[in-house]
């Protein structure tokens, strides 16, 4: 608090601050939900109704958010700490959204090394080529823990006593944005290639690739 003054906070001080779980959640108020930017999100929580009794309320407020559109951000205390919350409707329930302080988000102008340039049309061209050809759904996409999967690998080895290898790490050239927009472009490509059904009646059925 002063050139070499501290104030010195023990385990004890911080048990006297911890705030009492209520499980009440304080509504400030009700907004848009693009008012809240993807930056502030930081995790989601299941809510439901604190007994057959509040079942009504629940019901009802759930239904408000979803035909007003609207969203409420309030608090509540988490684990000893007061959260600040947004309340949201979702598939016939409500859901909290755990939400950073405006305070604490950075900017993307803090962000080093980002330059404000003028886009090349071709490698623009290129770009929005290759998200069209890469276009898919999220329940197409492979989102599996890898991690997890790795970390179970681990523990099956050891339990077998064989030996751990790393892999080492592949040092991959580096290419200018051009060519690397078109490899990226030939490869999903070459990916998504239709599969054809070879014609003939006696003969067997074998899928080919189509040139």
């Amino acid at each position: 608090f002063e050139p070499d003054q501290y104030v010195i906070v023990t385990s004890e001080d911080l048990e006297k601050i911890k705030l009492k779980s209520t499980k009440v959640i304080e509504i400030e108020g009700f907004i848009e939900a693009s008012e809240v930017p993807a930056s502030m999100y930081e995790a989601p929580y299941f809510a439901g109704p604190d007994g057959p009794v509040a079942s009504k309320a629940y019901a009802l407020l759930g239904e408000a958010l979803k035909t007003s559109g609207k969203v409420g951000v309030g608090k509540v205390v988490l684990r000893d700490r007061e959260e600040t919350v947004m309340i949201s409707s979702l598939d016939g329930g409500l859901v909290l959204y755990k939400l950073r302080n405006p305070e604490e988000l950075r900017k993307m102008d803090d962000v080093p090394q980002i330059e404000r340039k003028e886009v090349n049309k071709d490698e623009l061209k290129l770009s929005v080529s290759l998200v069209e050809t890469m276009a898919s759904t999220l329940k197409e996409l492979d989102l599996t823990d890898r991690y997890k999967d790795a970390l179970r690998e681990l523990i099956e080895a050891k339990i077998a006593g064989r030996e751990v290898v790393v892999a080492e790490e592949e040092e991959k050239p580096v290419v200018d944005i051009m060519t690397a927009l078109k490899q990226s472009i030939e490869q999903t490509k070459a990916k998504k290639k239709p599969m054809e059904r070879a014609k003939g009646e006696k003969k067997p059925e074998v899928e080919i690739k189509a040139p």
